[in-house]
């Protein structure tokens, strides 16, 4: 797959596309519906996949401060969408001058001289151009001046976790903010994945016999609620089942919010200064303050054997 970062890089010579827009944050069931469809519709015509999509995130330039929280960082972006068989991913870098083009320059530069576009494949809430005035009945009303046609793909529901909702970023970072990743990961169709570069903590895991990946995660990141999980902890391509913490550790009387976890039974683990990467499986219990190190023991023991129970089936996926 070819990564692009701005229209300058994409080849001269590349041809016809069919091309899908959109952030795709988490590239969700939903997301991957629509790339589906463009792949398969690719190969129908000969021509190349191609996604689409922004950095930073559009509301962050049209409204400063609005950023939502992040459910997977542009690497891991790019890594999903290549899983689903495209054959390029264009990053537009997202200024103010490009929020402020009209529907149809974004259409002429974008989509006609820079990609080709022999089809376009969107859902039917899709929104482009200066104060998102484009949508899906304009793109094809300009697809037609344009040798491009449009096909909507119909939003997919989800089940008990979304309570018949579509499938959407919002969505899963509602769910993943009250703790409920099962939900989050039926929504996602994996589980949740945080991810930074592991730094050195208050070492108490250390001391406490269960030493911790103290994860300074990517800004913006979607954090679940604080409690306590059964997961996974990618480091070097191993996935290793984990116990992971969030919360500010209130028996210590902490006040910065944490992700730490702790890989089960691992011993001699070195992971200081690495990318690493924490799947959120199962919710086992919330963040507790308690009156003596020995009942946080005690508690800690219980948690990692629910966690090496829940984990110990199959490992990380996705």
């Amino acid at each position: 797959m070819q990564r692009w970062r701005g229209l300058e890089e994409i080849p001269g010579d590349w041809g016809r596309s069919v091309v899908t827009i959109g952030s795709f944050d988490g590239v969700h069931r939903g997301h991957q519906l629509i790339i589906n469809r463009a792949v398969e519709r690719a190969r129908e015509l000969g021509a190349k996949a191609v996604v689409v999509t922004f950095d930073p995130h559009p509301s962050e330039v049209v409204r400063p401060g609005s950023h939502p929280a992040l459910l997977a960082p542009q690497p891991r972006r790019a890594e999903l969408i290549a899983a689903l068989g495209v054959d390029a991913v264009l990053v537009l870098p997202f200024t103010f001058e490009l929020s402020q083009e009209s529907p149809e320059a974004f259409v002429q530069q974008v989509l006609v001289d820079a990609l080709h576009a022999r089809t376009v494949i969107e859902g039917p809430n899709f929104r482009f151009g200066h104060k998102a005035a484009g949508n899906v009945d304009l793109l094809a009303k300009l697809g037609r001046g344009a040798d491009f046609d449009v096909e909507v793909v119909d939003l997919q529901v989800c089940g008990s976790a979304g309570g018949g909702e579509p499938f959407s970023s919002t969505l899963t970072r509602r769910l993943v903010a009250s703790g409920d990743l099962a939900g989050a990961a039926e929504v996602l169709g994996r589980p949740h994945r945080v991810e930074g570069v592991v730094v050195r903590g208050a070492q108490r895991g250390r001391e406490l016999g269960y030493p911790t990946a103290n994860v300074e995660t990517v800004p913006h990141s979607a954090i679940p609620a604080d409690g306590v999980y059964a997961g996974w902890l990618t480091a070097g391509g191993e996935a290793m089942p984990a116990a992971i913490s969030v919360g500010t550790n209130p028996t210590f009387d902490g006040t910065a919010r944490t992700v730490e976890a702790y890989a089960i039974d691992r011993v001699g683990l070195d992971l200081y200064g690495m990318h690493v990467a924490v799947d959120f499986l199962v919710y086992l219990r919330g963040m507790e303050k308690f009156d003596s190190i020995d009942a946080l023991l005690v508690r800690m023991a219980d948690d990692v054997e629910r966690a090496r129970e829940l984990t110990g089936a199959g490992t990380a996926t996705g």
